[in-house]
């Protein structure tokens, strides 16, 4: 009921730390939309409770974090004969919907905070809410628009739109354009999706890389004639083929070439803007290493419209030791550093549509990773009998498994660590989200997501 009043889907997610829920169970995919929220929490780390009866008390602490209202001291809660049979960890969420005029006592002044909620009290609760004006406001209407790009990836044209269509894609990137040995520009655009865009309302943002070909990169930077070559090669595709922007995704760039990846990007901002397009660009987190050296924040973030932070590959193979691909701290590390140099309205925050399952040695370090989509991750979750365990500082589960003898480790990225990522997109104001890559999320992904985009959204203020 309370999923319904904040108007979240039901999510299939097979990641959940209850052990006591049943996929095929009606009330399986609201507890876990509650719980990718932390709206609700089981009786323990590992078991929901389902069938068991909700509380007066425990009714007011869901509300409460429902209607995200800030603690009020438990000495409100005077307003009570039985306030010292209040759990402590109750009290605060008892005197803040009490405070709003959701819960009331009886006619002897009593709270009976461990009385089980009746259907009718449950009823009233909702209703109140929505005779809240504010309140009633809020729930009606629409999300934040921001921008949402969805990179396209091992995929044709039909299967890429496909997904698109059950996404909350609003913005397409097709890799279609890269450097090529001789610093042309090789030119692969589709047409048919360019159509299917403009029909879809869609807005498109071509991929332009360099395919991490370090040489040539510094050449073409490097070099006035064929880096101009190459700004008007790339300004030309935009005004033939009509596209709404370009995502600029050079990677592997010499730290010597800082300032002439500056100059292109100046270059070719001043020219698309004079053709009303967009320019993005896509940068990894700065850990003090050569691989972002070549990136100055500031000064890119003054010459384009949409700075696009990678926030994935934390650990990525031997060298980088097992862990996870995109944990929470890493990700806010990253945003606010960049955020200390670019506008928070210019920013854009990607996230990973992909994982990585780690093949241990006896001594605990890596032997070898494999790649993998947020599908098939899922789909070890009965072969192996994986239990994964949340962890709250990684924000992500993580399980252990063996096969063939052989110690494997996963740090799930799923519904619940993508929100808790998602988050810092609302709570800093960023400009939006993009996902690397489209197909490799499991069909669960996109109602959490959604569920988030609304949530997150909601004040409750005043």
């Amino acid at each position: 009921m309370l999923n319904r009043l904040l108007g979240l889907e039901p999510v299939a997610s097979p990641i959940t730390p209850y052990t006591d829920l049943n996929q095929s169970s009606w009330h399986y995919g609201s507890v876990q939309a509650a719980t990718q929220l932390e709206l609700a929490k089981g009786k323990s780390a590992t078991t929901f409770a389902p069938e068991q009866s909700v509380t007066r008390q425990e009714a007011a602490v869901w509300m409460a974090r429902a209607l995200k209202q800030s603690e009020i001291q438990s000495t409100a809660n005077k307003a009570f004969k039985d306030e010292d049979q209040i759990a402590d960890w109750a009290s605060a969420s008892v005197a803040a919907v009490h405070k709003l005029g959701l819960i009331q006592g009886d006619d002897r002044g009593k709270f009976r905070p461990t009385d089980p909620l009746s259907r009718e009290e449950t009823a009233m609760f909702m209703d109140r809410v929505l005779q809240n004006d504010r309140g009633a406001a809020e729930l009606e209407q629409k999300s934040t628009e921001r921008i949402v790009i969805g990179w396209q990836y091992g995929q044709t044209t039909e299967q890429y739109t496909k997904h698109i269509l059950k996404s909350n894609v609003n913005t397409l990137s097709p890799r279609w354009y890269f450097l090529d040995e001789t610093g042309t520009i090789t030119d692969a655009t589709d047409k048919e999706l360019i159509s299917w865009a403009t029909n879809n309302n869609k807005a498109i943002w071509p991929m332009v890389g360099n395919r991490s070909h370090q040489e040539t990169t510094h050449f073409i930077l490097t070099n006035t004639a064929a880096r101009n070559k190459m700004i008007d090669q790339l300004v030309e595709m935009v005004r033939t083929y009509d596209l709404d922007g370009l995502n600029i995704d050079f990677e592997n760039v010499a730290p010597k070439d800082r300032q002439s990846y500056t100059t292109f990007i100046t270059l070719l901002a001043e020219r698309l803007h004079a053709q009303g397009a967009v320019l993005s660009i896509d940068v990894s987190p700065d850990l003090g290493t050569s691989w972002t050296e070549a990136f100055d924040y500031a000064a890119l973030g003054k010459q384009a419209d949409y700075i696009v932070m990678m926030g994935y590959d934390e650990h990525y193979g031997a060298l980088s030791g097992a862990g996870p691909n995109a944990s929470l701290p890493y990700v806010t590390n990253a945003i606010h550093t960049l955020l200390k140099v670019v506008p928070s309205d210019k920013v854009i925050l990607g996230l990973p549509f992909y994982n990585r399952d780690w093949t241990l040695k006896p001594s605990g370090s890596v032997a070898s990773s494999a790649f993998i989509t947020l599908t098939e991750q899922n789909e070890m979750m009965e072969p192996y009998s994986l239990k994964p365990v949340w962890n709250h500082t990684l924000g992500q589960y993580i399980a252990g498994y063996k096969k063939q003898s052989v110690q494997h480790m996963i740090w799930f990225e799923e519904g619940r660590s993508l929100i808790a990522k998602y988050e810092l997109v609302v709570n800093n104001g960023l400009a939006g989200s993009a996902y690397w890559y489209i197909g490799g999320e499991s069909p669960d992904i996109w109602p959490s997501l959604r569920n988030a985009e609304r949530y997150l959204g909601y004040s409750f203020s005043g």
